[in-house]
Formats: C-alpha cells, structure tokens, sequence
C-alpha cells in the first residue's frame, strides 16, 4: 500500500545592506519551522473554507528563541524587534506557485533599522501591527538564525522567505 507525506517547509533569507555605501554587509539563511497553528490555519483555508489570509507579514525578532511547533501568534516565545522605520510589519509580497514553491524573493521585506540591535530570526504572521501579539492572527512559521545577527542604526535589512510543499512519494 502506498503512502505519501507531504512536507511544507521555507527558508527565511536576511540581507544586510548599509545605508550609507548600499553595499552588501552579510546574509544570513535559516529553515523555518511551520507552526501548528500555521498548520492548522493551512488545513482549515484548504480544505475547511476559511477566509484566506491576504496579504502575510514578515518580522524579526531579538530574542535567542529555540522556534517551537506549539509557539503561536498570542505567545510566540520570541520577542519582536520593532527598531525600523516603517510604521506597520512589512507585507511579504510573494509571486504566484510554480514548481510547489513560491517566494518573495523578487520583492524582499524591507526593514529601515532605527537602532543598533540584534536580531535571532524571522517570521511570517498575519497581522500587520508591530510588537502586536494579543490581535487573534496567525503565527505561520519563524526561523531562528544559526548566528545572531548585529544591526546598526540605518542599516537596510531585506528578508526574502522561500516556502517549498512536496509528496514524498512513499
């Protein structure tokens, strides 16, 4: 008897640019953990008929948080860094599906830093209030980065995410 499993799974990419030379600082990549509530939220959209989410938002964080399954939108177990410029997250601007994958790579997030920090990683929400965490969304995935990341006052963070969904055909 055959099975098969699908696995969704993304890579958050953080590009670091300064401000003042526009030049390329470093890149930071990370996969992502699809959360249950994302999961859910998923299944619910696809095949439940909920309301689709529309548009999706990036933000970082600035904690050392280990990315855990049950983490939601109301208590994420990260700490949202919101020393940028804009005044709401930024919308992740994603093209259309091909080849199971989709990505915002031709339209990066975009995050203007207001202040030196650190940042420890990503995540995809539904809501676009910054430091928001009580407003019912939907927590869809985070990555935590392999290394911590130091930003300056200024600097211009672009954050692509790649998301994949394969059959694994077994």
């Amino acid at each position: 008897m055959a099975q098969s499993r699908l696995h969704i799974g993304g890579v958050f990419k953080l590009f670091c640019y300064s401000k003042k030379t526009g030049k390329l600082k470093w890149v930071e990549e990370s996969h992502n953990l699809v959360t249950n509530e994302g999961l859910n939220h998923l299944l619910d959209v696809l095949l439940h008929g909920t309301t689709p989410t529309d548009p999706w938002y990036c933000l970082l964080f600035n904690t050392d948080t280990t990315i855990l399954a049950t983490h939601t939108y109301a208590v994420p177990g990260f700490t949202e860094d919101t020393n940028y410029d804009e005044a709401t997250r930024p919308e992740y601007v994603e093209a259309a599906a091909s080849s199971q994958q989709t990505t915002n790579s031709a339209s990066r997030a975009v995050f203007t830093m207001s202040a030196t920090t650190t940042i420890y990683g990503a995540a995809l929400v539904s809501l676009s209030t910054k430091g928001d965490v009580a407003g019912g969304g939907v927590l869809f995935c985070a990555a935590q980065f392999t290394n911590e990341k130091i930003v300056n006052d200024d600097d211009i963070l672009e954050l692509s995410y790649t998301i994949t969904a394969a059959d694994d055909g077994a």
